[in-house]
């Protein structure tokens, strides 16, 4: 009888995430905050021509691990939904892929595609 020596708390919270501090959560929001600006300004570096999509999917920094492809793709010039998610079901890559979530196969064939 393991379920019984369980406290009813615990059973209880099975499906909800932990307590934070007050602590904790002011640094998980000042990360994500870092992020989401750092994002932001690859997204316009991108659209203006100073930074290329392929060295970024070949090799990208950390923050852009968690980022979506299909999100990258729509910040690149010319390159609006339909577009984007034609290249993606050619390269067979999920609009919900992250960029960390990426296999090489898919990487390379992605960039391959989008050098042509």
């Amino acid at each position: 009888m393991p379920a019984a020596s369980q406290s009813p708390a615990k059973t209880k919270s099975a499906g909800l995430t932990p307590e934070r501090s007050l602590t904790q959560r002011m640094e998980a929001l000042k990360r994500a905050n870092e992020i989401r600006t750092r994002r932001a300004r690859l997204k316009r570096d991108l659209k203006a021509g100073r930074v290329k999509v392929h060295g970024l999917l070949l090799d990208p920094p950390d923050y852009l691990q968690t980022a979506k492809v299909f999100d990258l793709l729509l910040a690149v010039p010319k390159y609006g939904r339909v577009k984007a998610n034609r290249i993606l079901t050619h390269c067979r890559i999920s609009p919900s892929k992250t960029l960390g979530g990426l296999s090489q196969r898919q990487r390379n064939e992605l960039v391959s595609y989008l050098r042509r």
